[in-house]
Formats: C-alpha cells, structure tokens, sequence
C-alpha cells in the first residue's frame, strides 16, 4: 500500500505561517498538546490552554496564542515526516487531529449540485449502475430551477409545491432548500483523525467518495473563532438504501478527517475569506486513476453563519464548542473502472483536500475494521492532562 509523504511546502496555506494557525501533536510521556505553528517551529501551548477548547473559548483566541511564547518541540517538516503511521518513531512527536472536545458536526445538502445527487442516491436505493440514467432524467427536470434558489424563501416553497405536484419532492429536497438545514452528528468528540492518517471505509460499502470541506470551528458561545478542511467520508450505497442509514453512512472508525492545522480569525484571515474559499480535490489510485475536483464555497445555498446559528443557539448549547462540516459542491461522477458505474474508492487511494487559506489535509484510504483503532477518549485525555499538572 502506498506510503504518505508530508511536507511543510505542500501542508502549510499560501501564505505559510503569516496567519495563526494551531493544532495537535501527540508527544510521547506526555500526550496530545496543543500546538502553534510558526516560522520559527512548533510551539506547546498546553501549559495555557489545556484543550483547544479552552483556547477557542477565550475573549480573541489569535491574540491569545501571539501573547503565548510556548515551549519550542522541534521544527514543523520534522513532525510532519513522522506524522503518517508507516515508519513512525513513537518515541517522537507527531501531529493529531487539531480539535479535541468539541462536538463533530455536519451540515448536509447545503450545495445545489450535491443536493441533486443525494436524490439520485435515493432513487437508486444505492446501486450505482442505475445512477446515470436517474442522473440525466432528475436533472432534466429539477437541476435549472435550483440554481441561485435561497432555502426557506417564497420561491423554494413554490418550488416544492411544484415539485410534490409532479411527485418529485424528496427528503434531499426538503433540507436542501427548506427552511432547516441538516445538522448531524459526524463523529464522537475526540474521534477525528489527522493529515497523514488512514481513513476509513466500512467494508460493507462498495460505492463511496470523498467530500471535500471547509470546516468551522466555533466557540461554545456561537461565535465562529476560525476554520480547517474536512474530508466528510461518505457511503453513497449505504445512505442511499435509507436515509436512516445515515449513522452507519457517516460515522465509522476513521471517517472524520480534520486538519492540518486550525486558522484562527486574525488580520490575515476571517469569515469572509471562508465565504470564497476554493477548495481543490485530487484522489491518486494505486491503479493509476486519477479524480480531480473543486468545491467553491461561493456556491454553498445557505450562509456559513445561518448554519453555524442553526448548530448551536438557544436551542442546542455546546459547552465545549463543535466543528462544522460546511458541505461540499463536489459530487464524483467519473466512471473507475466499468462505464456508468461511477466513481468509488479502492483501497490506498491517497486524497488530498487543499485550499489556499487552509493548506492541505492528506490521507490514505483503507477499510475502517484495519485502520489504527480508536483508543484515545476523553479519559485517556483528563488522565494525561492530571499527569502533566501533577
């Protein structure tokens, strides 16, 4: 299976360390720390904010970390080298998921395009030899009259009158241009995995992809404190034999992939930079198959900060803050292998989701019952933490 590579060059945003960025690193004898990423190396944060939880809670979390000198653990090429789990040193520093005790949510169907094709999912009952021709029909009928269409207007309620008329409204459509987003649970708190770790696809799935994020990362008041990318791995079979599926779907050991590194918001970045942010896809196959796409946040139907109010509010509090997968306008299409049968992952795919602002989060894809099982909880984190105090 193809080994993962990391490098400062190809991790770090365009404009390497001018923003603030923060995460993880696993540091054997004392367990997981929070980082700051800087031009002079990685710095430990943990004796001043204990979780990132803590850090994104405070008043202005990127005048925080710059008032925070840290302790100096080695140079970011260095640990980013040891990150992937082939060859690792353990008895060195690598890098972890940069969230910790925030709740790992999703917003689904927030994307015109992928809208559509999660109805194909649902017309094919999962079987993707049957999705071209469903393809070509529902987007005949309903792919011109979504576009630039806000969720919860007039006009999206005429639509799905229109659409229940024909027979054609589907629970796809009903959050994807209804008044009410979909808000899932992706993962539990401290289960998502890093760049250069393995993600997982159930075994049961044959008809599967990628998804392309800008995750938000939001303080337990609702305030949008930064972002990172998210690769949102996602069973098209499986959520397309029932919607109620949607946990075995999305929730599997290593199906949540989080990094590199949080952006905190700073003069150098904010939400309006997230409002226009492109987001590039490149999935490499050991067979030689290539897949490219783009996401543009430009496109999403609803506002980040309308589904950042929808998460959490008077309605939903977390305490320890949440991250928000944002959705995703890429939807893989591309025949792998036998024509109208689309695209779906082998395993050693190697997936890397970039964007200028956030950098590149990168992956191998393998079965979730043979990625590095998840043994690290909330425990193991209090307990590591005690040690550190005592």
């Amino acid at each position: 299976m193809t080994a993962l590579a990391l490098s400062a060059a190809t991790t770090l945003p365009a404009d390497g360390t001018a923003g603030t960025l923060v995460g993880r690193v696993f540091r054997p004898g004392l367990g997981p720390s929070v980082v700051a990423i800087r031009a002079e190396g990685v710095f430990d944060l943990t004796s001043a904010f204990p979780t990132t939880a803590d850090l994104f809670d405070t008043a202005d979390p990127a005048k925080a970390v710059a008032a925070t000198a840290g302790e100096r653990i080695g140079d970011l090429a260095t640990l980013l080298a040891n990150t992937p789990p082939d060859g690792r040193d353990a008895s060195r520093p690598f890098f972890l998921s940069p969230v910790d005790l925030q709740a790992v949510k999703a917003a689904g169907v927030t994307f015109a395009i992928s809208m559509v094709e999660r109805v194909i999912e649902e017309q094919a009952k999962g079987v993707p030899e049957r999705a071209a021709a469903i393809r070509e029909e529902i987007g005949a009928i309903i792919g011109g009259e979504l576009k630039g269409l806000k969720p919860g207007s007039p006009e999206a309620a005429a639509l799905k009158k229109h659409l229940q008329e024909r027979g054609l409204w589907s629970q796809y459509l009903e959050v994807g241009i209804g008044p009410d987003a979909e808000i899932f649970t992706k993962a539990p708190v401290l289960s998502s995995v890093g760049t250069g770790a393995d993600v997982g696809i159930h075994p049961i799935s044959t008809w599967n992809n990628p998804e392309p994020e800008v995750v938000l990362v939001i303080a337990s008041t609702g305030r949008i404190v930064g972002a990172t990318l998210g690769n949102d791995v996602n069973l098209r079979d499986v959520e397309g034999r029932s919607a109620l599926l949607l946990g075995k779907a999305k929730d599997n050991n290593a199906s949540a992939a989080l990094g590199p590194f949080v952006r905190l918001f700073d003069g150098t970045f904010g939400i309006d930079h997230v409002r226009s942010m492109k987001i590039a896809l490149t999935v490499t196959g050991e067979d030689g198959f290539v897949l490219d796409g783009r996401s543009d946040m430009a496109a999403i139907s609803r506002d980040v900060e309308d589904l950042a109010r929808q998460a959490i509010g008077p309605h939903h509090q977390y305490p320890d803050g949440l991250v928000l997968y944002c959705g995703t306008l890429f939807a893989p299409i591309k025949d792998r292998g036998e024509a109208g049968k689309g695209f779906t992952h082998r395993l050693g795919d190697i997936v890397t989701i970039a964007s200028d602002g956030l950098g590149s989060l990168t992956n191998r894809v393998r079965l979730s019952t043979e990625c590095p099982p998840w043994t690290e909880g909330i425990r193991s984190l209090m307990a590591s933490l005690s040690r550190r105090r005592a």
